[in-house]
Order: C-alpha cells, then structure tokens, then sequence
C-alpha cells in the first residue's frame, strides 16, 4: 500500500526566489540566539550588537523579498518566528542575565511578560488587514513593533555600555523600562512603520549619505549612537501618534463626503 505523503518544503519549486529572504531571516534567529550566548559569558557589548544585526536583518528580508518577488506564506510564519526569539526572547535573557536576576522571580516575571507580549503583538499583526480605502495606515504599525521594542529594551545596558551614565539602580529603570515596552508592544498606539518608508529618487543621493554618516557612527561611537537612536524613536512616538490621528480624521472626512456626492 503506498502512503500519499506531503513534504515540507522551505523553498517551493515554484518560487524558488525565496531562497535568499528565507536564508537572511534564519541568520536573524542565529544571531538572537548568539546574543544570548553572548550574554551567557558576560559579553553583553557582543549580544547588543547582534542584536542590532538581527534587526538590520529583519529590515531586510521583507525589502528583498519583494524586491525578487520571493514572498511566501512560509517566510511570513518563519519572519514571525524570528521576531520572537530573536526580539522577545533574546532581549529579555540579556537583560536578566545583565541585572534583573538581581530581583530574584520578580525579574523572571518581567522577562516572561515581555516575551508573552512580544508574541501576541506578532499574532495581532499576522491578522491585520487594512481596507482599500485606508492605504495610508500601511505607513504606521499598531504598537511598537518587536524591533523597535528590543531597542527600548536594551535601552539601559546600552546607556551603560555608552559611558555617558552609570546607572545606580539599573534593576529598577530596566524593570520599568521593560514592563512600559511590554504595554506598548500591545497597545494600540499607532508608531511609524519605517519599513515602508518610501524616499524620492532625487532624495536618493541624501539618503545614501546619511546611511554612510549613520553607519560611521555606529563603527566609531557604536553605543552612543545606538543610544541617541533610541532617544529619536521614542520621541517620533508621540509624533507618530498624532499624524496618525490627522490623517484619519483627514480619511473620514473623505469618506463622509463621498458618501455625500453619491447620495446626490
């Protein structure tokens, strides 16, 4: 009798393409699970920075994909995957093993609540739909999303790592730092979607420049820079907020008059 078996396949044959998003998105989960690794040894310098990589790389896997036509259903599920071990998981290791162990199980707990939250706010995000007539919201996520939020996270190591601070009570800024993040990852507080950004070919040339400046930075000043990029993001926060809300209200004002001029 012979079984009709259904392989598995990571790459279709019919999309073979998918092959370089797909290998980009599994190097992300390799370096979430190395910063743990790295924070395991007391390196944590090593552990922010591959961190830092993994979302390099998780900017790039989606832009690539399309880029080649290589998305899939199966990168989709495999790019949320990585976003929780390498954003929800990987994070809340480092910053036990750094100073919340210091805090005994109340510090597991927060660990355990950032990682929860880090995965329901990519389930939520797997169901979001947006309507024909709302194109605009592709611009903002719901939430913070699992990148940034790994960020914030960090955020106090970084600023010890930095030399601009000392903290003297590390354990309790990085216990409020990381139950704030946990809320917003949930919320439903709109943020910019910096992935979608889309620049004007004669902004390109301005673009690149900032990005050779940026990264010059980061090689030179690496966690003064990776620091002062999270002050930027949470102050775009608010502002995201409220450009969110004006172009909604702009959008149901459209609408209420189209509605108007069909009645008519």
């Amino acid at each position: 009798m012979i079984e009709n078996k259904k392989e598995f396949k990571l790459i279709s044959k019919k999309n073979p393409k998918s092959l370089l998003p797909n290998a980009l998105t599994i190097f992300g989960v390799c370096l979430g699970l190395s910063s743990i690794k790295f924070a395991i040894d007391i390196n944590y310098s090593m552990a922010v920075i591959a961190i830092a990589f993994a979302a390099i790389l998780d900017t790039l896997d989606g832009r690539v994909a399309r880029l080649v036509k290589g998305t899939s259903k199966v990168g989709k599920e495999l790019d949320s995957l990585t976003d929780v071990i390498s954003f929800g998981v990987a994070p809340g290791f480092i910053m036990y093993f750094w100073t919340l162990n210091e805090i005994g199980k109340f510090g597991w707990m927060l660990v355990l609540i950032y990682a929860v939250c880090c995965a329901l706010r990519l389930a939520r995000f797997n169901l979001t739909t947006i309507e024909e007539n709302e194109t605009w919201k592709i611009n903002f996520f719901e939430g913070v999303p699992s990148p940034a939020a790994a960020g914030l996270v960090l955020l106090p190591l970084i600023l010890n790592l930095s030399g601009l601070n000392q903290l003297g009570s590390s354990a309790i800024v990085s216990s409020i730092v990381i139950l704030i993040t946990s809320i917003l990852m949930v919320s439903k507080i709109p943020t910019y979607s910096l992935k979608r950004i889309i620049i004007p070919r004669h902004f390109t040339i301005f673009l690149l420049l900032g990005i050779g400046i940026y990264l010059s930075l980061v090689i030179f000043y690496t966690f003064e820079t990776l620091f002062f990029s999270g002050l930027i993001y949470i102050i775009l926060m608010p502002i995201s907020y409220f450009h969110y809300k004006h172009l909604n209200k702009k959008s149901v004002i459209t609408s209420v008059q189209d509605v108007d001029e069909d009645v008519l």
